[in-house]
């Protein structure tokens, strides 16, 4: 984990201000913003462990063991969400799936549930605006819809499909992709089951 995604990190669990910070640790608001851009990323062992006692956790153990990536909201498994995107919280990740992914999105509905991505699952996606015939992507629609979906290409046709049979297939030739548009925004590369 880098200290920059510590810093954000924590400051927003604890809701704590940049200069609260700052105080605790004995250095300035804008050297406490410096570590959160990712503009110094070294601190003393001493600032470690003021920071650890702030957080209540080991600083230094989190930096080398820890991986953590965002949830940027919510995302339909069905049609008709706008999109926006607001970090509403961070989930842990192993070393791996922290280099091969990019962020989690939390499901809302239920089209996809052949695939077992239940409504309030977490997906974690890859970034990518190319995926292959089959793959399961989230979806841009006209700039403001997004959605999950099983992405197929097949006679000049992307086909946004639900594996959900209640829910209909969508059609769009290569002049409404490029019109509407239709935008793959990332591949969906696990799932993570809410059990609460």
């Amino acid at each position: 984990m880098k200290l920059s995604e510590l810093i954000q990190i924590f400051r927003s669990r604890q809701n704590l201000s940049l200069e609260e910070i700052g105080d605790y640790v004995s250095v300035s608001k804008s050297t406490v913003s410096r570590w959160e851009r990712g503009e110094i990323k070294n601190i003393s062992s001493e600032k470690k462990e003021r920071l650890s006692a702030l957080f209540g956790i080991d600083v230094q153990d989190y930096l080398d063991h820890y991986f953590f990536k965002p949830i940027l909201g919510d995302v339909r498994a069905g049609y008709d969400l706008l999109a926006y995107q607001d970090i509403s919280g961070y989930e842990v990740v192993s070393k791996q799936e922290y280099d091969s992914g990019d962020y989690f999105l939390r499901v809302q509905g239920d089209s996809m549930t052949g695939s077992r991505i239940n409504d309030g699952d977490l997906i974690y996606v890859q970034k990518s605006s190319v995926v292959n015939s089959g793959d399961i992507a989230v979806v841009m629609l006209e700039n403001d819809e997004v959605t999950v979906k099983k992405v197929i290409y097949k006679d000049h046709l992307m086909i946004l499909e639900a594996t959900n049979p209640e829910y209909e297939t969508r059609y769009f030739t290569e002049e409404e992709i490029m019109s509407l548009p239709v935008q793959i925004l990332g591949k969906v590369l696990k799932v993570r089951v809410n059990f609460n």
